[in-house]
This record gives structure tokens, sequence and C-alpha cells, in this order.
């Protein structure tokens, strides 16, 4: 999947227009990327598709490295505060990223990026992407 292909599945999810789609899409991949744990960013990078992985490059501008575990609520105001939307833009826009995401990758490569973010810890709810049994 090319970025575009993917930036307009995060906008018709979302119902976000293609240039906010594609400003949500780069921040929450580059908050995953400063968020990971249990390996280097680059493992995951190898599970995105084509143009998508250059965004969990932790040398990307405004990407932490080393950046230290937090929950879902810190991940969601760090993906607004980066593409500098307000919370319910940054909840949908994750959601849809998440979910597009889960298609372009497989089952197993999709639940291991997902596994290697951090869990509660602020008492947030995670952006829970739509459950696949196939």
């Amino acid at each position: 999947m090319r970025f575009p292909r993917f930036i307009d599945a995060v906008s018709r999810r979302s119902g976000l227009p293609p240039e906010q789609a594609a400003t949500v899409a780069r921040a929450v991949l580059q908050t995953m990327a400063e968020r990971v744990s249990g390996g280097p960013a680059d493992d995951l990078a190898g599970h995105l598709p084509d143009e998508v992985d250059g965004y969990l490059n932790r040398d990307t501008p405004g990407v932490a490295a080393g950046g230290s575990p937090t929950g879902p609520v810190e991940f969601l105001r760090r993906v607004g505060e980066r593409a500098g939307v307000d919370d319910a833009t940054a909840r949908i826009g994750t959601g849809a990223v998440f979910a597009t995401l889960r298609e372009a990758v497989t089952v197993a490569e999709f639940r291991e990026m997902v596994a290697r973010l951090p869990r509660a810890g602020d008492g947030g709810v995670a952006p829970r992407p739509p459950s696949y049994d196939g």
C-alpha cells in the first residue's frame, strides 16, 4: 500500500480531510516510534507498507529517541500535540490509523505492533482498532 492510498483510507475512516488525515497519520506513526517497547522501532517499520514505514524512523524530526513508556491517554495527547489537533480529532484519527494499519499488515504483524505499545499507566483507555478474526 502506497502512502497516498493509506492516507485516503485514514481520511475515509476518520471523516478528516486528506491533508489533516496525513498530518494525524504522521503524528500517530511518529508517536508509535517514540513509544514502542521491547525493541527498536525499525522492527515495526519492517511490518508497514512501503512509504508508511519511514514515519517510524526515530531520526524523523520531532521524534524523541528512548521515550519512556506511557499509557493511551498520553499517547493521544502527544498525537494531538504533534498534529496540532484537538483531543477528539486525535482520538478519531488514531483509531482510523490503527484500523488502516490492521488492513495493511498480517494479523500476526498487527498483534506484534500493538503488543509493543504501552498499555495503561495513566488510567486511559487504549485506542482499540476493530477486532479481526480472520
